[in-house]
């Protein structure tokens, strides 16, 4: 027999309690409590401390479902060390036994879009607890919720997994990146110096441009316009027909060139063209001469990225341009240990890719999953 799930409010089933608002004096640097803000809620902003001792429920133990309701909306189930929670969280207290807890965080994520389109304020958009205990709540039989709470708490264990190991795989990446770019770690077999040279020694390079955005003939062909915030996509938003190219300043580059950002928020990023396709005039393509490598360049000016942001972006603003870049000075091994190196990153680069593909799947999979079965 099959049993219809049954609708209440949540706050028939639900207590909001509020934390703890602070003074900023309150707040320590070190201290005998963790105080859980609104900036440390799923992320790893600055920690404060304080030594108040406060009423039980003004804490939150390892396992106690926690909500922000400020700013940022959901849920999270706790599972760190006691802490004291902020005045902009809520720590979510059942009322029912018929109420299982993983179930019920699993039907707040998946109310977190609704809940935006009921939100006030404008300095600090934010939900009212009236509002959140007036919302129509529904949930099958213990067993059920037992059963979805459990299937859903793998899925989160699995992306958790997944992305620990893409941030770790990240961070070996950049490990190495330093060390052997640094000489301080080399291959077997390779004992000569390297040498310096001004990038623009070693390479070509040039900018693209766009055509007019008012001519529609320009527009919708079969040439791939790669903007900077698509350098290391496969695929490009918008097409130009042979007209646009040859009536503007946008250029062809080829699968295998480097692709340089040069403005706006991308300034820095790098990669490998994977497409043939022409350019706009906020990247600029770079085409080594000779005996020199591709990944062995980009590799390297993925390192160097934020050192030339600091020294030639100041406060974010402004933009690189070709000349700066010609001018980087980078030291560079023989051809085949150039070869070598770019090898090497190329493969913690498909890695890291393959994990990144794994993830992001897993997510989709878990709201595909979310939406048959609460939509």
């Amino acid at each position: 027999m099959i049993v219809s799930w049954e609708q209440r409010k949540l706050g028939e089933y639900v207590n909001f309690l509020n934390g703890r608002a602070y003074k900023q004096t309150e707040l320590l640097d070190k201290g005998k409590y963790r105080v859980l803000r609104v900036g440390n809620f799923n992320t790893n902003d600055r920690w404060y401390y304080s030594d108040l001792e406060l009423d039980q429920h003004k804490y939150a133990n390892n396992g106690d479902l926690l909500y922000l309701w400020a700013t940022n909306f959901g849920p999270e189930i706790w599972n760190e060390e006691k802490v004291i929670y902020h005045y902009h969280i809520w720590k979510l207290e059942l009322l029912n036994n018929n109420l299982n807890k993983q179930y019920l965080y699993t039907w707040l994520m998946t109310d977190k879009e609704s809940i935006k389109q009921n939100t006030n304020g404008t300095t600090m958009v934010h939900v009212t607890k009236r509002n959140m205990e007036q919302r129509d709540f529904q949930f099958p039989s213990i067993g059920e919720q037992q059963k979805i709470g459990s299937i859903f708490k793998q899925f989160d264990n699995l992306i958790t997994q997944n992305e620990h190991k893409t941030h770790l795989l990240k961070q070996l990446k950049q490990a190495y990146l330093q060390k052997i770019y640094s000489q301080e770690l080399r291959f077997a077999g390779f004992i000569d110096d390297w040498e310096e040279h001004k990038l623009g020694e070693l390479t070509n390079s040039f900018s693209g441009g766009t055509p007019s955005a008012g001519n529609a003939s320009y527009y919708n062909g079969g040439i791939p316009f790669i903007r900077s915030g698509e350098i290391n996509s496969d695929k490009t938003e918008l097409f130009l027909t042979e007209s646009g190219l040859k009536n503007s300043s946008a250029k062809m580059v080829s699968v295998g060139d480097i692709l340089y950002a040069l403005y706006g928020a991308t300034s820095g990023e790098v990669g490998i063209s994977k497409i043939n396709g022409a350019i706009n005039q906020a990247i600029l393509a770079i085409k080594p001469r000779g005996d020199y490598s591709s990944h062995f360049i980009m590799q390297w000016l993925k390192l160097q990225k934020q050192n030339i942001i600091d020294k030639y972006l100041q406060g974010g603003q402004g933009n690189l341009s070709g000349s700066i870049v010609k001018d980087l000075i980078l030291s560079v091994p023989n051809f085949e240990e150039q070869q070598k190196v770019g090898s090497f990153f190329q493969q913690l680069d498909n890695l890291i890719t393959l994990n990144q593909q794994k993830l992001n799947l897993l997510k989709k999979q878990k709201q595909a999953f979310l939406q048959k079965m609460f939509i």
